[in-house]
C-alpha cells in the first residue's frame, strides 16, 4: 500500500492547485524513500497529474520516471512489461475520460523506451493518442500551443516519429500493420491542411517499411528506416536507401540476392539459400499487400499527394507491380 500520508499530500497540493519545485523534491524523498515505488504510489501520481495544477518543471522529469521505475525497472524479470501492467497504465490514463496529455505520453514512451519488450497494445495505445491530438487540436502534442486543429506540425512529426521509435521496444523491428492502419487514418484525415513537408516523408517511409516486412524481406531497423534523411530514395542500397536495396535485390535473380545479403559491409548477411529463392521467386508487392494497400487508399475517395508519392515510389522499385495496384498507379501522375 502507498504510505499513509501520500493521499493527503496529493489532496492538498489538488486544493493548492499547484505543485513547486519543493513539492516535487518532497514527493521524490517519499515514492523513493524505500526504494520502491508501488502502484498504489503511482495511482496517487496519476490523480496529482490529471487534477490539472500549474506544475514546476522538474514534475515533468518525476512523473514519467516514477511510471517506468514501476513497470520497467521493478519487476520481474526486469525490463519485460506484462499485459497486466500495460493495462494498469492505459487505465490511468483515460481513467479521468480526457485525451491522452503529454506528460501521460511521455510516461508511455519512457516505459517503452526504456523496456526490453512491451505488449504492442501500448505502443499502438501512444501512436492513436497523438493522432487523435492532431485531429482534435488537443491533447498529447499540443503544450499549450496555438496550433490548428487538424494539421500535423513539424513537432507532431517529430513525436510520432518518437512513437514508432519506441515501438522497438515492443519487438517490432517493422511497421506493423496496425501502425500502418492508424498513420492511413491520420494522413486520411488532414488530407485539406497544410501539413509539415516531414510528415509526407516519415508517412512514405513507415508504409514502405510496412509493405518490405510483408513481401518477406528484413527491414532495415527503425532508427535508420525513420530517420529524417531520405532514407527512400538515397542510392546505394540497405545503408543508402531501400530503392538501393530493392534494385540489389532483383537484379540477377539469385545470384543478385545472395550479394544483397551475403555481402559482409550489409547488415543482412548471412541468409540461407532457401530464404534466397523464396524471395527471389516472390513479387516485391504480393497480392496480399496490394490488396489491402488498394482499399486502403481508396477507402476514403480520394487519392491523395502522400499517397501518390508512396505508389510512384512502389512503381519505381518493385521489379512485378501486382494488376490490382495499376488503376492506381496510373493516376499516381
Amino acid at each position: 500500500m502507498a504510505k499513509p500520508d501520500l493521499s493527503e499530500f496529493v489532496a492538498a497540493k489538488i486544493a493548492d492547485g499547484h505543485v513547486g519545485v519543493d513539492d516535487v523534491i518532497n514527493l521524490r524523498r517519499h515514492i523513493y524513500g524505500d526504494m520502491v515505488v508501488s502502484l498504489d504510489e503511482g495511482a496517487a501520481l496519476f490523480r496529482l497529474n490529471n487534477a490539472g495544477l500549474t506544475y514546476a518543471q522538474t514534475w515533468y522529469e518525476l512523473f514519467p520516471e516514477a511510471v517506468a521505475d514501476i513497470l520497467v525497472n521493478q519487476v520481474r524479470p526486469e525490463g519485460y512489461v506484462s499485459e497486466e501492467n500495460a493495462g494498469w497504465l492505459i487505465g490511468q490514463i483515460t481513467a479521468d475520460g480526457h485525451v491522452c496529455s503529454r506528460s501521460e505520453l511521455d510516461a508511455v514512451l519512457f516505459v517503452l523506451e526504456k523496456a526490453r519488450e512491451a505488449p504492442e497494445r501500448l505502443e499502438h495505445f501512444a501512436l492513436k493518442s497523438v493522432a487523435d491530438a492532431v485531429v482534435s487540436g488537443k491533447g498529447a502534442t499540443r503544450a499549450g500551443n496555438e496550433l490548428k486543429p487538424g494539421v500535423v506540425s513539424d513537432g507532431e512529426v517529430e513525436i510520432l516519429r518518437r512513437v514508432l521509435y519506441a515501438g522497438a521496444g515492443c519487438g517490432g523491428i517493422a511497421i506493423s500493420r496496425a501502425e500502418a492502419e492508424i498513420l492511413f487514418d491520420l494522413n486520411d484525415a488532414t488530407i485539406e491542411s497544410e501539413n509539415a513537408p516531414a510528415w509526407s516523408e516519415l508517412f512514405s517511409k513507415a508504409i514502405a517499411n510496412h509493405l518490405m516486412a510483408m513481401s518477406g524481406f528484413t527491414p532495415p531497423p527503425r532508427e535508420t528506416a525513420l530517420a529524417r534523411e531520405d532514407w527512400l530514395s538515397q542510392p546505394g542500397g540497405y545503408e543508402g536507401g531501400l530503392g538501393g536495396f530493392f534494385r540489389k535485390m532483383v537484379s540477377g535473380g539469385v545470384s543478385g540476392i545472395r550479394s544483397a545479403y551475403a555481402d559482409e559491409s550489409d547488415p543482412f548477411a548471412a541468409r540461407s539459400a532457401a530464404m534466397e529463392t523464396e524471395i527471389a521467386l516472390n513479387e516485391v508487392v504480393t497480392e496480399d499487400e496490394a490488396g489491402w494497400l488498394v482499399d486502403r487508399i481508396g477507402r476514403d475517395g480520394v487519392l491523395h499527394e502522400n499517397e501518390k508519392a508512396l505508389l510512384r515510389f512502389i512503381r519505381e522499385e518493385s521489379p512485378n507491380i501486382h494488376p490490382a495496384l495499376r488503376p492506381l498507379m496510373d493516376k499516381a501522375v
